[in-house]
């Protein structure tokens, strides 16, 4: 690596310190892994959760267009500190929760979260390796990394949690969780934001709107990028949403869901370290991932035991976000700053658009025939993701796309310094 190289890793990585910090913090979710024991108490069953995933789910579009139009006119740092406050009430109102009605305000609650996180944070990633690397070729490697840090702290969160609910009850490791969110936050205001969004010329919001829509419409190569973001997304959030409900079925103890959840919680971090080096533009490579993701996706189906189903999800959950970490720079590549946040949030909002009517069809058909009968649900997009996969790493494909983030990266490389040299 020559020294220009290191120095840049260097500015990048002292950059976005408070952004690790805070995304460290506030992974420590230690009422995640006991969340469907603590729901079982509750009175949930399948066909409720499945509901329930989709009434957050249903919440979280609603929010998401605005989220990017505002992150892209107004901060992108505060609307990350607003989904921070939104992650802090719902964890606040869950653990208060005696009843389902109040538990599907907490979900509503995170969805503002969700719709908050969602787009907004890999464009200020996206920006910061720009504004201080004029290129985008480290993106992947960078975002890679924020993955890593998000997966550690989920690990530990899932294995802190699962410990606690086991010494205490359920309920405290939601109240324990309140103190890392207001850490998370302090840390996030602490982060000097990318201006590069701010370079543009001023437009109204409706104009604003359009250009980011006309950015998509005018890209043909966009649209298999986006459907795979789309897919790759939603296979990510079922599998952590409804993967805990294979320990359920087969009455693991409160001591097995801390680990499970860990585990799965580590395929965030190893689906990120695994995208800076996946050759998927390669046959070699781009065959051993599509039969990983088959076999896992058929284990699912097949198997029952807890154990095995588990380190399936693992794999499955692994390389559908390493596919979502390679179309994420695919899909950066192609649009400007100024409606980054935009686009992306629009992506965003297609995944849970299109999360709804499958958690409900989940909840449904795993309440009425067993978990193995949601699991072709999740065979389905696996075979969509394998599908659109092997369709953007074509070769044809890669050439267009250079042509294409050539033209995008002239742009801000040019925009970088002058942004530079005015803070």
């Amino acid at each position: 690596m020559c020294a220009a190289t290191r120095s840049s890793t260097l500015r990048v990585g002292r950059r976005l310190a408070p952004l690790y910090a805070s995304a460290f913090t506030g992974g420590i979710a230690l009422w995640v892994p006991v969340e469907k024991l603590f729901l079982d108490e509750l009175g949930f069953t399948p066909a409720i959760l499945g509901v329930m995933a989709a009434l957050y789910a249903a919440a979280v579009p609603l929010l998401e267009v605005p989220s990017g139009i505002l992150a892209d006119r107004w901060s992108r740092r505060g609307v990350l500190v607003i989904g921070n406050l939104g992650a802090l009430a719902s964890v606040a109102v869950g653990g208060l929760s005696t009843g389902v009605a109040m538990y599907l305000v907490a979900a509503v609650l995170l969805g503002v979260y969700f719709a908050m996180q969602s787009g907004t944070l890999d464009a200020i990633v996206y920006d910061a390796v720009l504004e201080e690397t004029g290129s985008s070729d480290t993106f992947e490697a960078v975002l890679g990394r924020l993955r890593v840090v998000s997966s550690a702290a989920l690990v530990i969160g899932a294995l802190a949690g699962g410990a606690l609910a086991a010494l205490t009850s359920p309920r405290l490791t939601y109240f324990a969780t309140l103190p890392l969110l207001v850490v998370s936050t302090v840390a996030l205001l602490s982060f000097r934001e990318p201006k590069l969004h701010e370079g543009g010329e001023s437009m109204g919001v409706r104009q604003h709107i359009a250009t980011a829509v006309n950015t998509v419409r005018g890209q043909p190569q966009l649209l298999p990028i986006v459907a795979l973001l789309v897919v790759t997304s939603l296979l990510t959030q079922a599998v952590y949403e409804f993967g805990p409900l294979w320990l359920v079925a087969a009455d693991a103890g409160p001591g097995l869901y801390g680990p499970a959840w860990a585990l799965l919680m580590a395929s965030l971090g190893l689906g990120g370290a695994i995208a800076t080096r996946l050759r998927i533009d390669r046959s070699g490579p781009r065959i051993i991932v599509v039969g990983l993701l088959a076999e896992s996706g058929l284990t699912l189906v097949a198997v029952r035991d807890p154990i095995v189903a588990t380190l399936a999800q693992v794999v499955l959950a692994t390389f559908a976000v390493a596919a979502g970490v390679v179309g994420t720079r695919l899909l950066h590549d192609r649009i400007a700053s100024s409606v980054r946040a935009s686009v992306s949030s629009g992506v965003g909002a297609a995944t849970w658009l299109t999360f709804v009517p499958f958690a409900i069809a989940f909840g449904a058909l795993a309440d009425e025939l067993g978990i193995q009968a949601g699991a072709w649900l999740l065979m389905a997009l696996t075979v969509a993701s394998i599908g659109l996969l092997w369709s953007v790493s074509r070769p044809r494909f890669a050439e267009q796309a250079s042509a294409q983030t050539n033209s995008a990266i002239s742009w801000a490389a040019c925009a970088a310094p002058s942004v530079s040299t005015s803070r």
